[in-house]
């Protein structure tokens, strides 16, 4: 006779790890967005905030995965 229950195979740590893979993959989708919106600045936009298009092209060609 088995002495191991359903309850006691239960994996308790994948509650947390689902929601850290959720919160990571929503950052590089936000990332990714973000990224794509700054190339539709206008020159307008980019001065207001002190920002060059030089500067709007190196984010905007950084993968979605780095900071």
């Amino acid at each position: 006779m088995s002495t191991l229950t359903q309850n006691s195979m239960t994996n308790h740590h994948a509650p947390g790890l689902l929601h850290q893979i959720g919160d990571t993959l929503h950052l590089w989708h936000e990332r990714y967005r973000n990224r794509r919106e700054l190339t539709n600045w206008t020159a307008r936009d980019l001065q207001d905030v002190g920002l060059s298009w030089s500067d709007i092209a190196y984010e905007a060609d950084k993968p979605f995965w780095r900071a």
